[in-house]
């Protein structure tokens, strides 16, 4: 059987052209920016090209256009408040230990891949995979930070580790 191409009305052009302009309003609206509001319109509209295969399967465009951009928009926030953490501890650094604008961004860009590998992750699991690794805290100081036993901080590790063993894959 050969792979036709999706009806007109699914195609990419033409979900761009009849819902472009209603996705970027209704981003606006929550952004209170037109220029964001533009760009994660475009990065839906790129994110729906990705899954291109799935065109002919969508039976509301609002609903399935407007499911991409929440989650793009939560992304958006998340880095946001993620990089505004980041030039706060920034400014709270001695200028001599400060990094080059390429290290820092280089330095964001992990932390944001980070953020996303462990978004996954119940709050406690996350909370304790971070403190081991990045504070190096023992497992009895993440439990007792945690509030739960050492058994379970280690089932949370485990847990954190096997999360990102199979992101990789």
């Amino acid at each position: 059987m050969i792979d036709a191409a999706p009806p007109a009305e699914h195609s990419l052009p033409a979900l761009y052209r009849d819902h472009r302009g209603w996705l970027e309003n209704w981003l606006r609206r929550r952004m209170g920016n037109a220029w964001d509001a533009a760009d994660l319109s475009q990065d839906t509209f790129l994110r729906v090209l990705a899954n291109s295969h799935q065109l002919a399967e969508i039976r509301e465009p609002r609903a399935y256009l407007l499911t991409v951009g929440e989650r793009l928009l939560s992304t958006f926030y998340s880095r946001r408040s993620l990089e505004q953490a980041y030039l706060q501890a920034l400014a709270q650094l001695p200028e001599q230990s400060v990094p080059s604008p390429e290290q820092r961004w280089v330095l964001l860009e992990t932390l944001q891949a980070l953020d996303e590998l462990l978004a996954g992750l119940h709050a406690p699991v996350r909370r304790a995979f971070l403190w081991s690794q990045l504070e190096g805290l023992g497992y009895r100081e993440i439990a007792e930070r945690l509030g739960v036993s050492e058994r379970t901080v280690k089932r949370y590790m485990a847990q954190a580790y096997e999360h990102c063993l199979l992101a990789e894959l």
